[in-house]
């Protein structure tokens, strides 16, 4: 019996409408487009507004997207996994909510939550029902919603985040392509250098966390680029070591997009020239668990069946991977 691998056959997204420009983030805190382009990369970003917005609405349009772009039903979904640091709530799941709102009842859900590597620890997980036998159509779904838990008076975050969600549909296949290895890491020491402080069951919501403003993102800039900028090149060349594979046998890398100047230094150690290297940071600025589907997004017209690409991330927790795929199809 011939292996079954699991190929993305599709891609979909959402981006919100609303665009925070660098000039407009200089007038509600002390920064400017020269620094936020110089040390960062960004210069705007997409923000969801409207009361009552969350996740699982950019999650959702990202679906449907999907789904219309695949010509699936969503009575054909096997299995969907949302990928959020924001979810809609603490329960249910914002996977839960999305099904729903895109009518997808026969199928089951559950988020992962892994900093900015949830989408490629979501991808990997997904890949295991489908080589299994078990499920023929899974999505994962990127979503999120980072503006909620910005604080627009922080300098060192604000510039960083914006909202934005991508998908991808995971079919069986026999042909040799598909996700054909991951190596994925975890060490919780990096809690402490990332983090927000209050709104789990260690520390509840209350008058006197939401004064100190607890409830948004706590980052120690120097000391998660530093182990980012490490992490993230270690296990890129790790794969292409691991496979055999030249800076001429990939065709791209996809690197999560937090720091144009991460970004860099992985394509530098990989041997990669600029030009096979995704990077919208400057237009999305990092979405988190979507920036790795919004460049598959991006470039889909420009990958080919048998491409070579590296997916790398590195977030919360401390968090970090390398995913290498085959791509699966040509330009539809």
């Amino acid at each position: 019996m011939s292996k079954i691998n699991a190929v993305i056959t599709g891609v979909g997204a959402y981006l919100p409408d609303y665009i925070l420009t660098n000039d407009e983030l200089s007038t509600m805190v002390d920064t400017s487009d020269e620094w936020i382009m110089s040390r960062i990369g960004i210069k705007e970003r997409r923000i969801l507004k409207g009361e009552g917005k969350g996740s699982s609405d950019l999650g959702a349009k990202a679906v449907a997207d999907l789904l219309k772009k695949t010509n699936t039903s969503p009575e054909e979904v096997d299995l969907l996994i949302c990928a959020t640091v924001t979810p809609d709530m603490p329960f249910p799941a914002t996977a839960n909510i999305i099904s729903d709102k895109v009518g997808i009842n026969d199928a089951f859900s559950f988020d992962i939550n892994a900093g900015c590597s949830g989408f490629m620890f979501s991808l990997a997980t997904a890949a295991k029902y489908v080589e299994s036998g078990m499920y023929k159509k899974v999505i994962v779904v990127g979503a999120e919603k980072m503006s909620s838990i910005v604080d627009y008076t922080d300098r060192q975050t604000c510039p960083i985040f914006g909202d934005g969600s991508a998908a991808i549909m995971l079919e069986p296949t026999t042909e040799e392509v598909g996700v054909i290895d991951a190596i994925l890491h975890t060490q919780g020491f990096g809690r402490k250098h990332l983090h927000q402080k209050a709104g789990g069951s260690c520390k509840p919501a209350s008058h006197g966390t939401v004064d100190a403003r607890e409830h948004f993102i706590y980052q120690e800039g120097k000391h998660v680029f530093k182990h980012a900028v490490s992490n993230m090149a270690d296990v890129s060349v790790e794969m292409m070591k691991k496979h055999n594979l030249t800076a001429d046998d990939l065709a791209w890398l996809v690197p999560h997009q937090a720091n144009n100047r991460i970004i860099e230094a992985t394509a530098q150690r990989m041997g990669l020239v600029k030009d096979k290297v995704m990077i919208n940071i400057e237009k999305y600025g990092n979405t988190t668990s979507a920036t790795l589907p919004l460049c598959l997004w991006e470039w889909e017209d420009r990958l080919r069946k048998g491409d070579n690409l590296i997916l790398s991330a590195f977030g919360a927790g401390f968090t970090w991977g390398a995913i290498l795929v085959k791509w699966g199809y040509d330009p539809k």
